[in-house]
């Protein structure tokens, strides 16, 4: 998906030029006196987790700020997702990320998958609802992809950092719940975990965030149990249905964010006892994957499923054999 231009969120999209804010060599730059509050009313790592970073490399290859995969060409922004779409319907508040003026403002967009409704239909409006902030030192903030009839305020509005300013949605050119949280200053595209960053550097520039998220490789998006196999789309939507106690088959499941080419996934399903009742290690992947589905499960016993609580782990070990990633999940039947 191409970059939403800052000055063209409450107008048609057009191709843009993504810069970022850094000289192009030399020593990284003094941050300036601007600071940014978290901009999602969510605790990262457990009810949300971002799913992109700025892409920093000018080629048609991309990179995170940090060199890494968590990210895609072009990309201009921090995409920060909720879960699920039943995360999305209970509520995430936008929160305005620093003190500023709202300069323009969209709403009346409908919050639905762009797998549903084509491009084409949402080409001309890529960023969705949106706000977008004027501050000091030619900083502009942009929230994109927010709820239909959730923007709170109106162009020349005051806000103070914290402030909601509308809800998270499914707005525009997305196919998951997210805010895509922007930053540019003098009209050119900002980093805000690497401002002044050197072109082609790796962890360089200097972090705009009053308390800046630690940079995780990879992140597990949703994890529980199903009462049947789960689709990826399923999982999007919310419609995981728990298992009962006589459920015909449990199944446990987990998505998971940024895992990397040569990446090994193992699950394990265990009874109340301690014993197996369902293991995967799958092969190593081929590819980098930017959202990755895996689960295993085991059908009713003739005797029916005991009662107590059952435990599935989830382990990725990298290339070199060592875990990076892993998340256990548990239900009572």
């Amino acid at each position: 998906m191409r970059p939403f231009p800052l000055s063209l969120i409450g107008l048609a999209a057009a191709p843009a030029v993504v810069v970022l804010g850094a000289a192009a060599s030399g020593a990284a730059q003094a941050p300036p006196p601007f600071r940014l509050a978290w901009p999602v009313a969510c605790e990262l790592g457990t009810t949300c987790e971002i799913q992109h970073y700025v892409d920093h490399d000018p080629s048609p290859a991309a990179k995170d700020y940090t060199c890494g995969s968590r990210t895609y060409d072009a990309h201009d922004g921090t995409d920060i997702r909720l879960p699920d779409m039943a995360a999305q319907r209970r509520g995430a508040a936008v929160l305005a990320a620093a003190d500023g003026r709202v300069l323009r403002t969209r709403d009346g967009v409908a919050d639905v998958s762009v797998k549903i409704v084509g491009r084409e239909a949402v080409d001309a409006i890529g960023c969705g609802n949106a706000v977008v902030l004027t501050h000091a030192d030619g900083f502009q903030t942009g929230y994109c992809h927010m709820a239909k009839g959730s923007v709170a305020v109106k162009p020349g509005d005051l806000v103070k950092a914290g402030q909601p300013i509308g809800r998270v949605g499914l707005s525009g050119l997305t196919e998951f719940p997210h805010l895509h949280f922007q930053v540019s200053q003098g009209g050119k595209t900002v980093d805000p975990f690497a401002y002044g960053a050197a072109t082609g550097s790796c962890n360089g520039g200097a972090s705009l965030w009053r308390q800046t998220p630690a940079y995780r490789a990879r992140a597990v998006a949703n994890a529980g149990f199903a009462d049947a196999p789960p689709t990826p789309d399923a999982v999007e939507n919310g419609e995981i249905r728990a298992p009962a106690a006589g459920a015909g088959t449990l199944i446990a499941y987990v998505r998971a964010i940024g895992l990397k080419a040569g990446d090994v996934q193992e699950m394990v399903l265990r009874a109340p006892d301690g014993s197996v009742l369902a293991q995967n290690k799958a092969a190593p992947l081929l590819r980098d994957q930017d959202l990755r589905l895996m689960f295993i499960g085991k059908r009713k016993p003739a005797q029916g499923w005991p009662a107590g609580r059952y435990r599935a782990s989830y382990t990725v070990a990298g290339a070199d054999g060592r875990v990076v990633l892993s998340r256990e999940v548990a239900v009572v039947m």
